[in-house]
C-alpha cells in the first residue's frame, strides 16, 4: 500500500476507536435507541440529494442490512455500553464480528474456513470467555456481564450486515451506507418511543448538551460516513486480505483512549483476555507470510 494509504487506514480505525469515547458522551444526554436513531438521521441526511438516483442495492437488502446494521448492531451497542460494559472492552468485543462473519459465510454462502481460521476462532472465543469470567467474578457487575452478552449479539448482527452488503453487490458504498441509515431510522424512533418512552424522547432532545450533540454529530459524520467512505475506497483499491487487518487497531485506539478521556480501568485478566482476543481476529483475518514468495 502507498504511504498515504496505510495513513488513511490507520486515521479511519483511529475514527472508529475514538468513537466509543464518544457513544458513552452521548448516552449521557440521549437513551440509546433514541442515541442510534439521531445518528442514522443525520447520517442520512445526504439523501436529500440523491434520493431522485434510487438506492445502489434491490430493496430486500437495503432493508435487510438497515435493520440488521442500524437497529441490532448499533442498538445493542449502545445498550450494552448503557448498562455497563467498559466502552474500551466495547471496542474489542464488536471486532469478533471477523469471526462471526467467517461462520456465518460458511453456513450461507459455502465460504468454508480454512484450519487457520478456526484455530483464530477458537482463540478468540477464549479470550471473550477470560473477559466474560472476570465480569461475573467482579462484585455488582450483573450489568457489565449483559453488556457482554448484548454486544457480541451486536457483532453478530454486525456480522449478518456483511453477509447482505456482499449479497447486494452494491456498486457505490457510500450511497448503500446512506440508504440503509435512512430505513433505520424509523424503526429505531419507533423502538424508542415504546421502551424509552415518549416523554424521555423529548426532554432529551430538548434538554442536550453541546457534547451531546458533538457526539450525534461525529457518529453520523466522521465514524459513518466519512470513515465509512474512505475504508470503502481503500477496499475499492486494495484487496480485502491487505485492508481488513487494519481493523485490528480499532480495539487498541478505543481501549486506548476510553482510558485516557474517561479514565477506564481493565484488570490483568481483562488484558489477558483482550490479548487472546487480538491475536486470534489476527489469525482470522490476516494471512500467513510465506517466506521466500516473490512479490
Amino acid at each position: 500500500m502507498r504511504a498515504r494509504d496505510v495513513l488513511i487506514a490507520v486515521l479511519v480505525a483511529a475514527a472508529w476507536g475514538f468513537t466509543f469515547v464518544v457513544i458513552k458522551v452521548g448516552l449521557r444526554d440521549f437513551p440509546p435507541l433514541l442515541f442510534s436513531a439521531l445518528r442514522f438521521a443525520v447520517a442520512a441526511l445526504p439523501l436529500l440529494w440523491l434520493w431522485r438516483e434510487g438506492p445502489p442495492a434491490p430493496w430486500r437488502y437495503v432493508l435487510g442490512i438497515g435493520l440488521a446494521l442500524g437497529v441490532g448492531m448499533f442498538s445493542l451497542l449502545f445498550i450494552g455500553i448503557d448498562v455497563g460494559l467498559p466502552a474500551g472492552l466495547a471496542s474489542l468485543i464488536a471486532q469478533t464480528q471477523a469471526f462471526f462473519t467467517a461462520l456465518l459465510a460458511a453456513l450461507l454462502l459455502g465460504d468454508r474456513p480454512t484450519p487457520r481460521q478456526l484455530a483464530g476462532m477458537a482463540v478468540a472465543a477464549a479470550g471473550i470467555w477470560v473477559i466474560a469470567e472476570d465480569i461475573a467474578g467482579d462484585l455488582g457487575s450483573g450489568g457489565s456481564l449483559l453488556g457482554l452478552v448484548l454486544v457480541l449479539g451486536a457483532a453478530l448482527a454486525w456480522a449478518v450486515a456483511n453477509i447482505l452488503t456482499k449479497q447486494a453487490g452494491a456498486g457505490n458504498a457510500l450511497k448503500l451506507v446512506i440508504w440503509t441509515s435512512a430505513v433505520s431510522v424509523l424503526p429505531l424512533l419507533l423502538l424508542s418511543w415504546i421502551f424509552e418512552g415518549g416523554g424521555r424522547m423529548v426532554s432529551s432532545v430538548l434538554g442536550m448538551s453541546w457534547l451531546g450533540a458533538g457526539a450525534v454529530l461525529f457518529q453520523a459524520a466522521i465514524a459513518t460516513l466519512a470513515a465509512f467512505g474512505a475504508w470503502s475506497q481503500l477496499l475499492a483499491r486494495y484487496p480485502a486480505s491487505l485492508v481488513a487487518p487494519f481493523s485490528l487497531l480499532v480495539p487498541v485506539f478505543g481501549m486506548s483512549s476510553t482510558a485516557l478521556l474517561l479514565g477506564e480501568t481493565v484488570s490483568a485478566a481483562k488484558l489477558a483476555g483482550a490479548a487472546l482476543v487480538m491475536v486470534g481476529l489476527a489469525v482470522t483475518v490476516t494471512r500467513p507470510v510465506r517466506i521466500g514468495r516473490r512479490p
